[in-house]
């Protein structure tokens, strides 16, 4: 047990005790009071303060006043050991147990801090009371002090470097995640910088196969045959409409044919002037299509013309003029360029349809317009502005075949058989599919002043346009058989009519041509050699007269009557 009683800090007198150790609770063990001789109390004479003394010790302050204050928990010094530092030295003190050998890392750090802070002094001195201390406070560096010449010397500062270990922690992830980053980001853009070359490479892969196929003459539709006419070699399919516009008012009709063409991607509309003459299928008598219309109807009118052309009609839709407005109203009115001004019914007011590109035209102006027929002008201006306003509809109808079939029924129409409102609405919308990209056209079929297809007619609509069939009819289907007259006597063809018919072939009307004094048939296919002899035989003239050659692009067999035919 530790007998000794604890330093009192307000007795100035009182001797400081020596710690010697500490028990096992951890509290000082102080050493014990011991009667001392008087002689011992009385510090020798022999040795005085020398103010001038050699001081000792790292960091010297010439300024330093006062021994740094007392720590109660501080060890004391050891035996017989000097103390360097700041104030007096108090002499040597012998110890009561010898503490070196018990080795305690906390005892020694603070004898050594002890051993700093205490210095050799010759006297002692009365101390003030010094201030009561509750709790020992951590020591808080002060402001040094300017050596004597107004500089700081290096030796009074102790600069410790504590390396923040989190701080680099965090710049080292921040270069990483910015590096990570910047990788990615580079790895972006190189993908990016490879697609785009990639698709540069097709590109042009593409762009130069395709300019080599039409180089040389292998791109369907491209092809120098296609370019003439928009055809491609081989048979091609065609599907064709007719359509009849029946004026109300007056009784006019206009015809016309959609054509889709699904071999080429191309729509055309081609009009058909009422002046063309064509035959009846059962009687063969010859007249004008205005009149096929009205004594024949649309299913007369309809063989005649396929007879004189060569094509396959699939239907014949009639379109009277109310219809056609409700139709212009259902998809929209039609955005067209007019050709000429439509004026009102009644003088002063504004005309219906105004002159120019891009007219807006509702349904009544629609109908205006398609069926307007200036003073002087040719039946095939009205036909073109026809073809205008159905070509505008058809950019307006919806390509899906459900959505027309949907505007075909709303019409509340009745088809003539056997046109069906889903058929119309199917061909409708594969024309309307053309129509919206461009791959569509409206042509007028050329025809002579008496009606008659000349030979541009044949070259350049019935062959290009119209062509897919002639060469080749259906199965059991009736010979065609192209007379064109070069008598120079026009009975001479009602003759040829008569007689191809009772022979059970079909007449098709081939105009005339400049006087010949020998007849002529020709056949295109060698498999219409044998019937191209038997129709020689039928018109009378002989077999020599047969030859292979380039027929009527609308006949099978093409027959030339020169002098020497005899009608009777």
């Amino acid at each position: 047990m530790n007998d000794q009683q604890p330093y009192d800090p307000y007795d100035p007198y009182y001797q400081q005790p020596q710690i010697v150790g500490y028990d096992e609770y951890g509290q000082p063990v102080y050493q014990q009071q011991q009667q001392q001789d008087p002689q011992q109390q009385q510090q020798p004479q022999g040795q005085q303060y020398d103010p001038y003394a050699q001081q000792q010790g790292y960091g010297y302050d010439p300024y330093a006043q006062q021994q740094a204050p007392y720590d109660p928990y501080a060890q004391q010094q050891q035996p017989q050991q000097q103390q360097q530092g700041y104030g007096y030295d108090t002499g040597q003190q012998p110890a009561a147990v010898d503490t070196t050998q018990w080795n305690i890392p906390q005892q020694q750090q603070q004898q050594q801090h002890q051993q700093q802070e205490s210095a050799p002094v010759a006297e002692p001195a009365p101390a003030p009371a010094p201030t009561p201390v509750l709790a020992p406070e951590p020591a808080v560096p002060g402001q040094r002090r300017s050596a004597p010449d107004g500089e700081y010397k290096t030796e009074q500062f102790s600069f410790i470097e504590e390396p923040d270990a989190e701080s680099e922690d965090v710049i080292d992830w921040l270069k990483f995640t910015e590096s990570r980053s910047e990788r990615r980001e580079e790895a972006r853009r190189r993908g990016r910088s490879r697609v785009v070359a990639l698709v540069v490479v097709m590109a042009l892969v593409v762009v130069g196969g395709v300019g080599y196929l039409w180089y040389a003459g292998k791109l369907p539709g491209f092809s120098a045959d296609a370019e003439k006419g928009n055809t491609a070699t081989g048979p091609q399919k065609r599907d064709v409409i007719m359509v009849n516009l029946h004026n109300t008012k007056n009784k006019d009709t206009s015809t016309a044919l959609l054509v889709n063409n699904s071999t080429t991607k191309r729509g055309t509309t081609v009009l058909l002037p009422n002046s063309l003459v064509v035959a009846d299928a059962e009687s063969g008598t010859t007249g004008t299509l205005a009149k096929s219309v009205a004594d024949h109807g649309s299913q007369g009118t309809r063989e005649s013309v396929d007879t004189l052309l060569g094509t396959k009609i699939s239907g014949t839709w009639r379109l009277d003029t109310p219809y056609l407005e409700m139709l212009v109203e259902l998809v929209g009115n039609v955005d067209i360029t007019t050709n000429t001004e439509v004026p009102a019914a009644k003088k002063g007011e504004d005309p219906l349809v105004t002159k120019g590109e891009e007219q807006t035209l509702n349904g009544p102006a629609a109908v205006a317009y398609a069926t307007y027929l200036g003073p002087g002008e040719s039946e095939v201006k009205q036909l073109e502005r026809f073809g205008s306003v159905m070509q505008g509809v058809l950019r307006k109808i919806s390509e899906d075949p459900k959505g027309a079939t949907i505007t075909v029924e709303t019409l509340a129409q009745i088809l003539e058989p056997p046109m069906t409102e889903k058929d119309l609405g199917a061909a409708l919308a594969k024309l309307a599919a053309y129509a919206k990209v461009g791959d569509y056209k409206t042509t007028v079929l050329p025809v002579a002043g008496d009606g008659v297809l000349g030979e541009k007619a044949t070259e350049t609509v019935v062959k290009d346009v119209l062509g897919g069939n002639v060469s080749a009819p259906e199965q059991g289907a009736a010979l065609r058989v192209g007379v064109k007259n070069a008598t120079g006597d026009k009975a001479d063809t009602d003759a040829a009519r008569v007689s191809i018919i009772n022979g059970g072939y079909a007449f098709v009307d081939g105009g005339t041509a400049d006087p010949a004094a020998s007849s002529q048939v020709t056949y295109g296919d060698a498999k219409n050699k044998a019937q191209a002899e038997e129709v020689a035989k039928t018109l009378g003239l002989p077999v020599s007269a047969v030859k292979k050659g380039k027929a009527a692009p609308n006949a099978d067999v093409s027959v030339t009557l020169g002098a020497d035919y005899e009608s009777g």
